[in-house]
């Protein structure tokens, strides 16, 4: 192939033994559904007894494990741990984080049953007597177990895990990495691929129940406002071919420009439509109603977690508890690989209490807020006919307790923008990351392979629902939840694995047998005080770093050359930063950096300096390990202390080999690709 024809070929980052597999499974099942619904449907059916029947408890027991292992996380010393560098900081405010995990979460979700699941489990529960106040206690505690601490406990292991690897050591940001611990760099070969397979399909298929979901509520919404639109397949088709083409204009916009500012719209708007709910509503009954059912979630948290009604007849455990937990499990790929995107910089602390917490009490109002107050509708105001409107059609429940507020017409259409703003950020959000899967990892991917992944989910969503409505598209979603289930556990606990191993690195670095190198240089405590009343300048810095530094460096890797020890010393001049590398094979075991540093001077640093000119930044040399920045400044240091600082370091890190239990059967590597630090520079091997 000549050189124009390769330059008239679009870019490609598509990772063939992925894609492949996947697109196969992806058309065999759109002609399949295509050429028979009926028969596609009743497969779908009986796929679906089959495997709750089967593996409901294994859903259940692996749910609860994922809530156990992320609380003991978040109190653990682990919690301490950032996402990414020691040094590194959080890309985005937590109202912007939280505002785009909940839009590509569960916004579809919290607007399709807010309404709808409290009065079909006051109508129907399974405990307790049907239509009383028993059965209303029960229902909205059902509505809690199911969109309470458990699902955010399945999204937040997954994203955790991928974080971690990703931006701690410096994998890529692909499920396949979460096998690090166990296979290696093998999860760059057939078993990675065949992980990555699974959660593009399981992604997919979660994400078109959701779209599904969505649009069978707008279509209900629409025929609501105007009755001549019909409520069927074919305008439901109609309404994701349209949005999924607003879908491909975010998504072409990027992270920050079409998902960050549709998310934040997004939380604005569903915000407003809950305080108008609860203003215009029964507040003070929403309020007492949102501290009993709180308390009585907590109270009863342990024995809902492992109920599968065993000694009861029926498939209500089938139809809601496992469906959702199983779609959970299902987009939690998608939900995850987002999250953690977004959460870089932040503590493991920090991360797991800001996805259980926050996104729980804000659900747990909002289903006090439109629960209960279709509740007290029922209840109080005498509205009965409202169970049998929601029975015959749930997604008809929001516009019909709507109607029964003022400003019906106007609220009910905000309520439609709102479900289409969320039905875009679904869309946008879970191509991308299903287009990251798909290329290894890897972000950088054209425009054409988003367009082309944005197109496959809306015709994948398009053709479930044609082949079988809802229940082809909650199949899909139980089906393919339970590989994947295996999936998480593996990850949940190679990230244990992994995070002890990092207590013992972080025990060796605080065992000293040294004393601190700027103790040694005895006989330049004068220049030490003049150093620390007269900050240096950038050039004094950088040419401290570009010979002193250098120099030792240099010194030092001819003496590991002598013992062993494949020595490197480089010097960046685009980050200004001395680098030193010891090898012992492929990888790299050692790292010592010294970067110049720039910060903003403080006050005290211009008072009285009447006779220089005052600088608005000062200069440091810090020392960076493979965990990021130590804090301290080698700058002024002389050459011997230099030495004395790389091979204290060297030293810690043989004794964390030495000390860890689990041998290190897979490396704590850098990072393989550029990070953006707080400074500006990229930190870039």
């Amino acid at each position: 192939m000549d050189r124009s024809m390769k330059k008239a070929l679009p870019r490609s980052t598509i990772l063939m033994p992925v894609f492949v597999p996947t697109a196969i499974v992806m058309i065999l099942l759109v002609i399949g559904t295509s050429v028979n619904p009926q028969l596609a449907s009743e497969v779908f059916a009986e796929v679906l007894s089959f495997t709750t029947e089967t593996f409901g408890w294994f859903y259940m027991l692996a749910t609860a494990l994922f809530l156990i292992f992320i609380v003991i996380l978040a109190f653990s010393p682990y919690g301490s741990i950032k996402l990414g560098p020691d040094h590194g900081v959080a890309q985005y405010t937590f109202i912007e984080w939280f505002a785009m995990l909940f839009s590509a979460g569960y916004g579809i979700a919290l607007l399709f049953y807010g309404v709808a699941e409290p009065v079909l489990h006051f109508a129907t529960p399974p405990l307790s007597e049907p239509q009383t106040i028993a059965a209303a206690k029960e229902a909205m505690q059902i509505a809690y177990f199911h969109w309470g601490f458990h699902i955010w406990a399945i999204n937040g292991v997954v994203a955790l895990t991928l974080a971690y690897f990703a931006y701690r050591q410096g994998l890529p940001l692909s499920m396949r990495s979460t096998l690090y611990p166990f296979i290696g760099e093998k999860i760059h070969g057939p078993i990675g691929h065949g992980v990555d397979v699974f959660a593009i399909l399981s992604t997919l298929f979660g994400l078109a129940t959701s779209l599904g979901i969505s649009v069978s509520q707008i279509n209900t919404g629409l025929n609501y406002l105007v009755p001549s639109i019909p409520v069927n397949t074919t305008v439901q088709v109609i309404a994701i071919a349209i949005i999924t083409g607003l879908a491909l204009i975010s998504v072409l916009a990027g992270m920050d420009k079409g998902v960050k500012r549709l998310s934040i719209l997004n939380m604005i708007i569903a915000t407003a439509l809950m305080m108008f709910v609860f203003v215009v509503g029964p507040s003070v009954f929403i309020l007492n109603a949102f501290m009993e059912n709180t308390g009585s979630y907590l109270g009863n948290i342990v024995e809902r977690t492992f109920s599968l009604q065993a000694y009861q007849q029926g498939d209500w455990i089938t139809s809601w508890t496992l469906f959702i937990f199983a779609w959970t499990i299902s987009w939690s790929p998608f939900v995850g690989i987002f999250i953690a995107k977004i959460s870089r910089g932040r503590t493991i602390r920090e991360f797991i209490l800001g996805v259980m917490l926050v996104p729980t009490i804000f659900t747990f109002f909002w289903f006090s807020v439109f629960g209960d107050t279709a509740l007290h509708m029922i209840m109080v105001q005498g509205y009965e006919s409202l169970i049998t409107e929601v029975q015959d059609n749930q997604a008809i429940a929001l516009f019909k307790l709507l109607e029964n507020l003022p400003l019906t017409q106007v609220v009910s259409a905000l309520a439609v923008v709102l479900i289409v703003t969320f039905f875009i950020t679904s869309s946008d959000s879970g191509s991308l990351v299903i287009d990251s899967l798909a290329a290894g990892g890897r972000s950088d991917t054209p425009a054409w392979q988003r367009t082309f992944w944005v197109v496959t989910l809306g015709i994948v969503a398009a053709v479930l629902l044609f082949a079988g409505g809802l229940q082809a598209l909650q199949t899909a979603a139980i089906v393919s939840a339970l590989p994947f289930t295996i999936i998480i556990l593996i990850a949940m606990y190679g990230m244990w694995r992994a995070l002890r191993i990092e207590g013992h690195r972080n025990e060796s670095l605080a065992t000293d047998n040294h004393l601190p190198p700027h103790l040694l240089k005895l006989d330049a405590w004068r220049d030490r005080i003049d150093y620390i009343t007269a900050q240096p300048t950038r050039e004094e810095v950088l040419s401290y770093i570009e010979t002193t530094v250098m120099a030792s460096m240099t010194e030092v890797a001819e003496k590991f050359k002598e013992t062993g020890w494949t020595p490197a010393v480089n010097f960046d001049t685009i980050n200004n930063r001395a680098v030193l590398e010891l090898q012992r094979g492929d990888s790299i075991e050692f790292w010592y950096e010294v970067r110049l540093a720039e910060h903003d001077a403080p006050d005290y640093y211009s008072e009285g300096r009447v006779n220089t000119t005052p600088q608005d930044h000062y200069y440091r040399a810090e020392v960076y390990l493979r965990r990021g920045g130590q804090t301290y400044d080698l700058y002024g240091y002389q050459s011997e202390s230099v030495i004395n600082d790389i091979i204290d370091h060297f030293e810690k890190y043989l004794y964390f080999i030495n000390v860890s239990p689990d041998s290190l059967p897979w490396r704590m590597q850098e990072h393989d690709e550029a990070i953006t630090l707080e400074q500006g520079s990229v930190f870039d091997k």
